[in-house]
């Protein structure tokens, strides 16, 4: 079906966290307290517009709109809306709404409000922009501006080191995979020559056919694994839970750990069901399920149990999106689903447990029930979807997909069990976070806990809530969101029809979700062993990805700082023997491998005067290299330059020659001037080696710039330019000298540019021979050059 066009109205709801992010410094100092209310109005608006969505493209409508970006380049600013950017838009704009409320609340009475407020908005509209994207290039904008702000929001408390450490892994890593998502994105314009997601999708085989898939696979699932935490880049994202809670909550349940798998569902159609993406997606993402919930098991803070658990449920979802079967992937999509509302709703209850009793330490925390009834009951409704309890959308998408791995052909029954276990471990840390901290003994906590104000408790009511309902209305839930977003990921249409109960109390997935339960329930009584044993097993084998991720940054620093102490160690004629070793490269490399040299030229006829000049040239090189001291040798060089001046004149640029011959004057004289003011050596003491390395390196240079020359000149000449210049100087600019025209009108700015520099140089040179000396120069009556004169001869 081919995308219905729309007006601009969704393109400016992309835009409107942007402007929400300028006005909100503003309106935090009008409002004071209060300014989470009317932020949270612009993500609820965007909720609204996307909503109207919802009915068309629950029967199969997508639509674009698209306004001309950057249009020399193809480059447009599109959006492509069907069911997986439909359900994605949703989620971040109704979990934002709740998120700003939040952070309102959370960071109230903090100075840096407005501008925690401005970083949320921008996070909030890049990954709005990423899930939205059409064109490519635009979506990978988007991708890393994704990287750039949650940098700026992990480290918003920039004094601790911990927090600084934490943004910059989160940039790097992200930002790493940034990169191989470029150059996927650039093979991929390459091999199908479509910049627009809707056109890719449109001819899914492209890519599988051609010979590129292999590199573009892995390019692509390069960006998406760095992105959404999979093993072996999972680390930085519980180290990320340096941030401020709702930056936690927003993070890990709506946007930017979920971009890698917007994408991998995203390319489903065009990179999916092949034996590489069947294989490789499936063995990564278990591999990270069970390393998240083992991980999680360890913790004791809350925010960290969550944390590794989110590493684990992301895991889960690249599983299930490498599959070929239509089950799995619509467990993926439920699974989706649930986990955006508990996870964000259980971040918020850790923060407000952080909030209101000082502490987020699960083992000092404790009785909470009566002192915090409101976010007790968020906690547990959320916890049970978590869990896969009924009668929670957790339930209906555990079910799902346990239909899934069951009837996955070939390795069912490994993904099963992998996600037995995995499930399992999820409830004992839905179990840890929702019952340990509310239930026993009353502890001491630092602070007096008490519930905490309407913004801290809206969202993790609303969204627990909202999970509840979701999972009573299944026929509902599955016309309007799952089935949607399913025909997303397999390309075609599909409508699918949810029950909150199976159809058959004895089949493999209610067999596999008794089993999930009863080995939750065994291991949450076992917990504190659990976790020592855990702890052991980590203690012992001591090396992990993250302390890889430190040796790396400091093999990084380290090598770099040899190249600088090598390249930049201080002393001129290393600078310079680096400089023209580039140029030489620069102009002989291209030439020699790309076949540019220049045809062998005929020996030309001069007269005798004007073989005299090039005579006169060359005597003067020949008096350059036997100059006894450096100020004869500045002398020597001037005779080739007035040779070149007369050069001018004799084939007819008088312009030209009067230029040589005043920079050339001038030159001289200034070189002069300078070093008769510097104690220099009478002559180079280098050794032989030395010479005949710079020699070298000179005759390459100018070897590469007459070959150049040469090149350019047995070119046919393109008059052009010519022509312009001399039919327009005189009726446009007014003046019949074309030079002077084109100096002065066609490229004024580029000759006040000019004239810039050389009046600075000329500040700079009236700079140094003004230097004060404070004793006699050994070579003459002059007196001794000063300590600035001597750090210049020294360096």
């Amino acid at each position: 079906m081919t995308p219905a066009v729309i007006d601009d109205t969704t393109l400016l709801a992309v835009l409107a966290p942007f402007a929400a992010a300028v006005v909100a410094p503003i309106l935090t100092r009008w409002f004071k307290h209060n300014a989470a209310w009317p932020l949270a109005l612009v993500p609820a608006l965007i909720f609204v517009h996307f909503a109207g969505f919802i009915s068309p493209v629950s029967i199969g409508g997508t639509f674009v709109a698209a306004v001309a970006w950057a249009p020399s380049y193809g480059v447009n600013f599109s959006v492509y809306v069907d069911g997986l950017s439909t359900l994605f838009a949703l989620l971040i704009s109704g979990i934002g709404t709740f998120i700003i409320l939040y952070a309102g609340g959370y960071l109230k009475g903090h100075p840096q409000q407005g501008r925690f407020f401005s970083f949320l908005f921008l996070f909030m509209g890049a990954m709005l922009g990423l899930v939205l994207g059409n064109n490519l290039f635009t979506l990978f904008i988007f991708w890393e501006l994704t990287s750039i702000t949650s940098f700026l929001l992990i480290g918003f408390d920039h004094l601790r080191a911990a927090s600084r450490r934490a943004a910059i892994q989160a940039l790097v890593v992200t930002g790493g995979g940034g990169l191989l998502l470029l150059a996927g994105i650039i093979l991929i314009i390459n091999v199908t020559g479509q910049m627009e997601m809707s056109a890719l999708l449109a001819s899914p085989d492209v890519i599988k056919d051609s010979g590129w898939y292999l590199p573009i696979f892995i390019l692509v699932l390069g960006g998406a694994f760095t992105k959404s935490a999979q093993f072996p880049f999972h680390f930085w994202l519980p180290n990320a839970m340096e941030a401020p809670t709702p930056v936690s909550a927003f993070l890990h349940s709506a946007t930017m750990v979920k971009a890698g798998v917007y994408l991998l569902m995203r390319m489903h159609p065009v990179l999916g069901e092949t034996a590489l993406w069947t294989t490789v997606l499936p063995l990564f993402g278990g591999v990270t399920l069970l390393v998240g919930t083992i991980l999680a098991v360890r913790q004791t803070d809350l925010k960290l149990m969550l944390a590794y658990t989110t590493v684990a449920s992301l895991g889960l979802l690249v599983m299930l999106t490498g599959s070929s079967y239509e089950k799995a992937l619509e467990g993926a999509v439920l699974y989706l689903l649930a986990h955006s509302l508990f996870k964000g709703a259980l971040f918020m209850v850790a923060g407000t447990i952080d909030h209101e009793a000082g502490t987020r330490d699960v083992t000092k925390l404790g009785g909470l029930r009566s002192a915090m009834p409101i976010t007790f009951a968020a906690a547990c409704l959320a916890g049970l979807s978590m869990s896969g309890l009924p009668p929670f959308i957790g339930f209906i998408a555990k079910e799902i997909l346990y239909y899934g791995t069951w009837g996955w052909p070939g390795t069912g029954l490994v993904m099963t069990g992998v996600a037995v276990v995995g499930n399992a471990l999820m409830l004992v840390i839905a179990a840890a976070v929702a019952i340990k901290p509310f239930f026993g003994p009353k502890t001491d906590t630092p602070k007096h806990a008490h519930e905490g104000p309407v913004l801290l408790y809206a969202g993790p009511v609303v969204l627990s809530v909202v999970g509840l309902i979701l999972a009573l209305i299944p026929h509902t839930t599955g016309v309007l969101f799952i089935g949607p977003t399913l025909s997303s990921l397999v390309g075609t249409f599909t409508q699918i029809d949810l029950h909150l109960l199976p159809a058959k109390i004895i089949s493999p997935p209610v067999i596999l979700s008794t089993i999930t339960v009863a080995l939750g329930v065994v291991l949450f009584l076992q917990l504190d062993r659990l976790r020592a044993m855990i702890a052991g097993a980590l203690t012992a084998i001591g090396w992990g990805p993250d302390k890889g991720f430190d040796q790396a940054i400091a093999g990084i620093v380290s090598v770099s700082s040899a190249i600088t102490r090598l390249v930049q160690g201080g002393k001129m004629q290393t600078y310079m023997v680096l400089t023209f070793v580039a140029a030489a490269g620069a102009v002989l490399v291209p030439a020699i491998v790309g076949g540019g040299l220049p045809a062998v030229p005929q020996m030309p006829v001069h007269t005798f005067y004007e073989w005299s000049i090039f005579l006169v040239a060359v005597l003067g090189l020949v008096a350059v290299l036997i100059a006894k001291t450096r100020l004869t040798a500045i002398v020597s060089l001037g005779i080739q330059g007035f040779a070149v001046a007369i050069i001018f004149l004799l084939f007819g640029a008088p312009d030209l020659a009067f230029t040589q011959l005043m920079v050339e004057t001038l030159s001289v004289v200034i070189l002069a001037l300078v070093m008769t003011r510097l104690n220099l050596s009478p002559r180079d003491h280098r050794s032989s080696t030395a010479s005949m390395v710079t020699g070298t390196i000179a005759l390459s240079v100018g070897a590469g710039i007459g070959l150049t020359l040469m090149a350019i000149t047995q070119q046919p000449f393109d008059r052009a330019l010519s022509d312009f210049f001399t039919e327009y100087s005189n009726s446009i600019a007014y003046g019949r000298n074309i030079v002077n025209v084109i100096l002065v009108d066609f490229r004024g700015i580029d000759t006040l540019g000019e004239i810039a520099v050389v009046a600075l140089a000329g500040l700079c040179v009236l700079a140094l021979i003004r230097v004060h000396t404070k004793q006699a120069d050994p070579i003459g009556d002059r007196p001794k050059a000063s300590k600035s004169a001597k750090s210049k001869e020294a360096v």
